[in-house]
């Protein structure tokens, strides 16, 4: 299969990487130094090049910001038959807009970073399969997301966003919560600097990225429970209640058994 990867950033250098030694791969990025280390693949600088490549399935691996964007750019260089997916951890309007565009297309979700995994060791990661759109190109990314060891669901477009709504929204404002009352620590101890690590690699992610996350219209939901416990929590603090602390302490730890 002849497979084009748009964008040479983390994740699409590890699309070519996983790729490239059983199909032929090429690599669409506007930036050439990006693209300096890539393997086995072809270098495309220019849409014409896409042109006489006609690859048969188009992977979107840019930032979010640009998804759109790229895609519409890049469509008029594809041959009809071919499907164009993402890996778009936000798929808000994807969907529309896969189906306006009268292309062959599947869209999934590698939930293994790159920010925190390990991107040599899976097992113990998750992907997502929407289970709307083209039956091929979902059995293509089914058999290649089993193949390297991840766990794989298959959502609607509707579920996946809820699902990414709690998954990505709690940890992410939380982590905001933190990073936006930490002070300096001369001797910071192991806790904290765990949570230091965490809040640098989020903060880390595209800002695009981080304002979908919080303005996906099933985010604040999940916010207001993260403001209802923090009430609870400040009236157990403000009575000293000592019985009223177990019982939170016992429900949350329930909660992450």
């Amino acid at each position: 299969m002849k497979i084009l990867i748009l964008g040479a950033g983390k994740m699409g250098s590890f699309f070519t990487d996983v790729l490239s030694f059983d199909h032929e791969c090429a690599v669409y990025e506007i930036d050439p130094k990006r693209m300096r280390f890539l393997y086995n693949a072809q270098r495309f600088t220019s849409l014409d090049e896409i042109d006489a490549f006609r690859p048969d399935l188009v992977i979107n691996a840019v930032t979010l910001k640009y998804t759109i964007e790229v895609f519409k750019q890049v469509i008029p260089h594809l041959h009809q038959d071919c499907i164009i997916s993402d890996i778009s951890s936000v798929k808000t309007d994807l969907k529309e807009f896969y189906e306006s565009t009268g292309m062959h297309y599947v869209s999934t979700h590698p939930m293994f970073g790159p920010t925190f995994a390990n991107l040599g060791a899976l097992s113990s990661e998750n992907a997502i399969v929407i289970n709307e759109g083209d039956y091929l190109g979902r059995v293509f990314f089914l058999d290649l997301y089993r193949r390297l060891g991840l766990n794989v669901h298959e959502y609607s477009f509707c579920e996946h966003d809820e699902a990414m709504a709690y998954s990505l929204s709690v940890p992410f404002v939380s982590t905001f919560v933190f990073s936006a009352v930490m002070k300096h620590q001369d001797a910071p101890g192991t806790t904290f600097k765990r949570h230091l690590g965490i809040a640098r690699g989020v903060l880390s992610e595209d800002d695009t990225l981080l304002r979908e996350i919080l303005f996906n219209p099933r985010t604040k939901h999940h916010v207001e429970q993260i403001r209802a416990e923090l009430k609870d929590l400040i009236q157990i603090i403000d009575n000293r209640d000592e019985e009223a602390l177990n019982e939170y302490l016992a429900k949350i730890r329930r909660n992450i058994r």
